[in-house]
């Protein structure tokens, strides 16, 4: 399996990689022979995971660093690097929603979504970018979008259109960097069981996801597989 998906000895950042989604991918590409470098904005969190892989005989170092402050990200970016050694890609999971209506909503509230959905994976995804290009090493990146950016999104208006930004930077981005070799590419996930929102019983989740063919919403793992394919 690790000669199937080539990533054995490769360096990667998780970012969000302390729980959920972040958590699932940080352990499967560390499965597979990757060198990981796990961040969380808890660093506890974080060193769990991490000690977690090395003690199943995988590699990984833990880090915290604030993902919206623009000095943070690119410092962290650089600690990771120096930590690790040259990266070879980057997963992020970090991405949350708020709720309002549109008509109820902030410019404060609209800021907080593109911040923490869009604007951070601009910046991190180009800092890993150019450090590639400076070295002249094929790599990948891989966000994590929404459904909501590819449809209606009441009540997550500004979410919504985050995410829908962020679909559109990662074909830019994968048409400015690919004759680098860099591939950059997106998982739009419908309704996933996190930490965030938990399973609610076998009758509840059927209930809930009754229009969707399998009666179940997706799970962490389901989503680390896609980000690791990529």
């Amino acid at each position: 399996m690790q000669e199937l998906f080539g990533l054995e000895g490769k360096r990667f950042l998780v970012l969000g990689g302390g729980q959920g989604m972040g958590e699932a991918t940080s352990t499967l590409i560390a499965s597979l022979g990757a060198h990981v470098v796990v961040c969380d904005r808890e660093l506890e969190r974080a060193e769990t995971v991490a000690s977690a892989i090395t003690a199943s005989g995988g590699t990984a170092i833990a880090l915290s660093f604030d993902v919206l402050s623009d000095d943070a990200l690119v410092a962290g970016i650089a600690e990771a690097q120096k930590l690790a050694g040259p990266l070879d890609g980057m997963a992020t999971v970090i991405g949350m929603a708020g709720w309002s209506t549109l008509l109820d909503m902030d410019m404060a509230a609209w800021d907080e979504d593109q911040a923490r959905n869009l604007r951070y994976f601009f910046l991190a995804a180009r800092e890993v970018a150019r450090s590639l290009i400076a070295r002249d090493a094929p790599g990948s990146i891989v966000c994590v979008s929404s459904v909501d950016g590819m449809r209606s999104a009441p009540n997550h208006g500004s979410y919504g259109a985050a995410k829908a930004g962020l679909i559109n930077l990662v074909r830019t981005m994968a048409a400015e960097w690919s004759p680098h070799n860099i591939r950059v590419n997106v998982v739009a996930p419908g309704p996933i069981v996190t930490p965030r929102i938990p399973h609610q019983g076998e009758a509840a989740e059927r209930k809930m996801m009754v229009n969707v063919p399998m009666h179940r919403r997706g799970s962490v793992g389901d989503i680390a597989k896609a980000i690791t394919f990529f």
